[in-house]
Formats: structure tokens, sequence, C-alpha cells
């Protein structure tokens, strides 16, 4: 058996003395891991970091084996944000959410597409929206899609504020009143595809996509919502 295919790194760790087991985000063939002998070696090992865009082959005899990958790198994205706290932080939140949240070897070039429009953006103004935005794509692309275009309660389309925790549907401001405490806030960037107006609105959109993937994603196998996308919270708050 064997394919080839373009890749994101989403994670590599050591095996043996020299080799790595390294996880991609394929286009093709979805989340996706493989043993690449000697990939520890000085020379291999930058290819293989998390973030990277990699050209690979994969080969094994029967299709269930964990196969060994070959490649060549594409695009270094790991050693571009390498300097910049917040970049690597979102960088490694989202391999880390990816690799968590997606089953093995399903194609999802939806999130693969999103993924990679986000390593192309990190470094740009307005960078972490698109995190928020890949976040709303893999709860789409996993079947728990928030609907964020008009009121659940009124059908309105105006001055939409708050979410259900329940349905996951929008609720504008004034048929929320009632019962706007146990709401979640939606800021307004996420329904008026506008640039957040500042980090507090930023901190809005990722509290609100990390509360669904925490209920949907995460909490029904027993895992929290990974390490990583803490620290890039934290990193986004000392900026």
């Amino acid at each position: 058996m064997e394919w080839s295919d373009r890749g994101i790194v989403l994670s590599s760790r050591p095996h043996g003395e020299t080799g790595l087991v390294t996880t991609l985000l394929t286009r093709h063939h979805g989340r996706h891991a493989g043993f690449v002998a000697g990939g520890i070696s000085r020379k291999s090992r930058p290819t293989w970091q998390s973030g990277n865009v990699v050209e690979v082959a994969w080969r094994a005899r029967q299709l269930d084996q964990l196969g060994h990958y070959t490649g060549e790198l594409r695009e270094a994205h790991a050693a571009r944000v390498m300097d910049d706290v917040v970049e690597l932080a979102g960088l490694s939140a989202a391999c880390a959410l990816i690799d968590a949240a997606l089953p093995d070897r399903e194609p999802h070039a939806a999130i693969f597409d999103g993924f990679h429009a986000l390593l192309n953006a990190i470094g740009h103004p307005g960078w972490p929206v698109i995190h928020v935005r890949l976040e709303l794509g893999l709860l789409q692309e996993l079947g728990f899609g928030l609907d964020l275009d008009k009121c659940a309660v009124t059908g309105a389309t105006e001055d939409l504020a708050f979410v259900s925790p329940r349905t996951g549907r929008a609720v504008s401001r004034t048929a929320a009143e009632p019962y706007r405490d146990r709401l979640i806030a939606l800021p307004s960037f996420l329904s008026t595809g506008r640039l957040p107006a500042g980090e507090a609105e930023l901190r809005l959109g990722l509290d609100l996509t990390g509360y669904f993937l925490e209920r949907h994603v995460f909490w029904p196998h027993n895992k929290p919502l990974p390490a990583a996308r803490s620290r890039f919270m934290e990193a986004l708050s000392r900026q």
C-alpha cells in the first residue's frame, strides 16, 4: 500500500534510537501517522516540526499498519514563528486541537484548507480571528456547527449578542433579555465578519468556541481541551 499527499505536521515524537512517529493532517487521507526513519537527525528533524507543510509519501505492507513516511519540506512555518511567543502559541494550539479532535484516517479537506490559511496568515494583522474561525470550522466538520446567522427566537439577523449553550444558536440582544445570564456572549465579529474591536472581544470568541469544543468534542471522551490552547489564551493576555 502506498500514497502521496501534502500534509501539515501536527506532532512528532521520538521512536527508537533515530526515528520519529509523526502525525500529519493530509489533504486527502486525513489525520494520519507514520514512522520517519532517521527523523531525529540534525538534517531531517527541522522538516518534521509542528506546523510545517510537507510533501510526503506513505508506504506499508497493509493498510492498517503504521507505515513509513518519506517527505520534503514545502513551507517552514515552525521556524518562521519561533521568535514570537503569541504566534508560536497559536500555531501549537491549532496543531494540538486538530491532532486531538480529528479521527484517524478520515479526509477533512475543509479543515486542511482552513488550517493552511491560518498558517499563511500568522504574523499578519488579525490572524487570531482566523484561529477562532478554524475552531468554528472544526466544530462544523465534526457535526457540532453553531448557527450564528440569525436569532433562534425571532429570526432576526441584526444585533445578535448571545448564543444558547444548549443549542449553539444565536439569540438577539432583545430576545435574550429575560434569560441573558444563562447565555454565552457572542462577539460581534463572528456575526458581522468584521475584525474584533479589541483583545476582550477576541477572547470572547475563543471562550465561545472553547465551550462547545469542550462540551461536544472532548468531554464525551473524558478529555480536557489540549493544554496548548490554554497557553495560547495566556499568551494573548500578556501581549
